[in-house]
């Protein structure tokens, strides 16, 4: 056969992609206005076209479904719109259909225009969906149909999808990854997922990220593109056998075209059918990777601790299991109180970034400005442990010995501090870029010291005066295609020996090897520190910005002021 369909096991036997069905005799036309857009804040100074499909019905006494498609009119999609809403195969959907944009020259007769399409379409990031969840959506609201209907769209992501061809299909896909709040349905034909901009590192990744409530249908051909930038027709398979193992719903067709939007457009009504199943009810994540279910609970998501901080900092846990963090844009160190919400326990923390519980039951914490490394005692009063150097994150072990970061003292040749139990401060490593969060294995043996400015985490071996050895950028981590760096923050152990980073990306959970086994984002996509709190220690939380979530694992964190765990050989 020319063309083979397949999905899932779990969504039962492949369907024939051309089903015998009756027409309706009457179809309704819904109708199509074109528009310029040219004040993009996004993509400075481009200008593009785009149409808008409105069904003859929709109503605006109800907000209508959303369709999303790069490089305009593809796929002879109004026309099928208007069958498949009258056969009842898919909601009432308003499609809004985008070119992409160009820059243009003073005068288009000596030079070129800027064209934009690459740079919107294969590049990652949130950039796209921004332009269109700010800017184009916003500017469609405000037009009105031939006889006078307001527009008005649907703001849930289960009401939206998106969809293009080539590069405007990894254009869609990656709309829908970083804001699947926004779009839950994909259709992707002959996706450009390979070595343009990126592309090529989405198997990787939806293999380790946390999966995401995104339905998707692809499309390709055995003879599309094999050039410089990679192979479309292997990279389109091994985006499927990713989304497989992950557990996402995907479906594809599979056939022996070329390049083009031929067998794109023959598929789209039974992708668009396929897509919208189900509808209103929910598209939903899958359950991802082994390493993801050996530490996430089925169901248990995010929770909102406190939110309204300037920026929050170093989370400590201490013996009982409670949680301190600091508001480092007023000084406040704040504590988690029984019923889960923070209260002040320190009004002034000399704005302490790093902060740690020690054996003692002290809660230690560098404070920058002062240059200086303190301790408070359980009624709050400070005694200095010592100074001299601007420290930033801290770990402190069994025995007292403190180990700190100090980034600020020379540019790209941070310090790291060595603090014996009886205060004694020593230089036991430099060289680094940006040395920030730090933590020590569970047998208090390695230390790990994340190097914000790289995509590594530094471990060295930890000899009995507190001098380090072996020094290796070990933890391999995942950077944004939008960053030049990981930017790793706060560290923590749990007691199987993952590495538990703060990246960029989310948190980056890590094999004891240094290799990435999975990404966790957090609901705000921002992350500076973590901790292991709860009486079990087995819930994480996380600063985020003004806010400050926390989650239920099945694991537990290995608190270095404890005695020494020694977590199993792991696989290697």
């Amino acid at each position: 056969m020319l063309r083979t369909f397949s999905a899932l096991l779990i969504l039962g036997a492949a369907c024939p992609i051309f089903a015998q069905e009756k027409k309706p005799v009457d179809v309704p036309k819904g109708e199509i206005a074109k528009y310029t857009f040219a004040a993009s804040k996004i993509f400075l100074g481009s200008t593009r076209d785009y149409w808008v499909y409105v069904p003859k019905q929709y109503d605006p006494a109800k907000p209508a479904c959303v369709h999303v498609n790069q490089d305009g009119i593809q796929f002879n999609a109004p026309a099928v719109f208007d069958q498949l809403i009258a056969e009842g195969s898919m909601p009432v959907t308003i499609g809004v259909f985008v070119m992409h944009g160009k820059v243009l020259p003073a005068d288009e007769k000596t030079a070129l225009p800027r064209f934009n399409r690459s740079l919107e379409y294969d590049g990652l990031g949130d950039a796209y969906a921004r332009f269109i969840l700010d800017e184009i959506l916003p500017e469609v609201e405000k037009k009105k149909t031939s006889d006078g209907r307001e527009i008005k769209l649907s703001k849930s992501g289960n009401d939206r999808s998106i969809g293009g061809s080539s590069s405007g299909a990894i254009c869609a896909f990656t709309a829908a990854w970083e804001r699947p709040d926004a779009f839950s349905r994909v259709f992707s034909a002959i996706g450009t997922y390979v070595g343009l901009r990126g592309g090529n590192n989405y198997p990787t990744l939806i293999r380790k990220v946390e999966p995401k409530p995104i339905r998707v249908f692809l499309q390709d051909g055995s003879k599309d593109n094999n050039i410089y930038a990679g192979d479309w027709w292997m990279a389109n398979q091994e985006m499927e056998r990713s989304f497989v193992f992950a557990g996402y719903e995907v479906k594809h067709s599979w056939d022996e075209g070329p390049h083009s939007n031929v067998e794109g457009t023959k598929v789209f009504p039974e992708a668009m059918k396929w897509l919208w199943k189900d509808w209103p009810a929910p598209v939903k994540a899958g359950a991802g990777s082994r390493q993801l279910q050996e530490i996430l609970i089925p169901g248990e998501e995010w929770k909102l601790v406190g939110e309204g901080y300037k920026f929050t900092e170093g989370p400590a846990v201490n013996a009982k299991g409670e949680v301190f963090f600091n508001d480092v844009g007023s000084s406040k160190t704040y504590k988690i109180a029984p019923d889960g919400k923070p209260v002040v326990w320190l009004e002034d923390s000399k704005r302490g970034d790093g902060q740690a519980f020690g054996p003692d039951g002290r809660l230690y914490a560098n404070t920058g400005a002062e240059s200086k490394l303190l301790a408070w005692d359980a009624e709050g009063k400070a005694s200095t442990v010592t100074d001299g150097f601007k420290g930033n994150d801290l770990v402190v072990r069994a025995d007292g010995s403190i180990f700190a970061t100090a980034p600020f003292d020379t540019p790209n040749n941070s310090k790291i501090y060595y603090i014996s139990p009886k205060g004694e401060k020593k230089v036991v490593d430099q060289g680094l870029k940006f040395a920030n969060g730090i933590c020590t294995s569970p047998d208090q043996m390695l230390l790990y010291v994340a190097d914000s400015r790289s995509h590594w985490v530094y471990s060295y071996q930890i000899q009995a005066d507190g001098s380090l050895a072996h020094k290796q950028k070990y933890f391999h981590l995942h950077v944004p295609d939008t960053a030049d760096d990981s930017g790793v923050d706060g560290l923590r152990c749990d007691r199987d020996g993952r590495l538990w980073a703060c990246t960029n990306m989310g948190l980056q959970v890590c094999d004891q090897p240094g290799r990435v086994n999975c990404i966790i984002p957090t609901p705000n996509r921002r992350l500076a520190n973590l901790t292991f709190g709860g009486p079990e220690f087995d819930t994480v939380y996380a600063c985020c910005g003004d806010k400050v979530f926390s989650r239920k694992v099945k694991v537990k964190g290995a608190n270095s002021y404890m005695p020494p765990i020694k977590p199993k050989t792991p696989g290697l």
